[in-house]
């Protein structure tokens, strides 16, 4: 968790790290929209130490389900603008399918799990995010091949 933002490249190059081990960098950065209503900046708080633990429950839960090599996860707190960058998840793995999945899951767990919260402010005031029924559904996914997996 750091207000200051983060450069791709050098992310990228972190994942990439010793040539021949990776054959596959997945890497989503996650951006503040434009708003169609009066907000006008993002507003991310965390709770210190719970979050980065979350976190780290989180990665590796995903190293038990993919073979992975680097993974990084940088989320941004403090006030925000739009198209600022919010939050960086790259993975690296041997096979490109490893790196996609447990990219998604990583993200899909973020937002469903880490205790992170988002405030909208705008000129008529501040206003909480809700969570979406959509980010629960996407989370769930993962539980069901769980699920899944017991079942085979």
């Amino acid at each position: 968790m750091r207000e200051a933002d983060f450069g791709i490249e050098e992310e990228y190059a972190r994942l990439r790290g010793e040539p021949g081990g990776t054959g596959a960098c997945v890497l989503f950065t996650g951006l503040v929209r434009e708003w169609a209503n009066d907000a006008h900046a993002l507003e991310l708080e965390h709770y210190p130490g719970m979050t980065e633990a979350s976190i780290a429950a989180i990665v590796a839960q995903a190293r038990t389900r993919w073979q992975l090599g680097a993974v990084r996860v940088i989320h941004r707190v403090g006030r925000l603008g739009p198209g600022e960058q919010i939050v960086l998840v790259g993975v690296a793995s041997v096979h490109r399918h490893d790196a996609f999945a447990a990219c998604e899951f990583i993200m899909d767990y973020l937002k469903t799990r880490a205790p992170i919260w988002k405030k909208e402010i705008g000129a008529t005031g501040a206003r909480w995010v809700e969570s979406r029924d959509s980010d629960a559904q996407a989370a769930a996914r993962w539980r069901e091949s769980d699920t899944n997996e017991e079942t085979t």
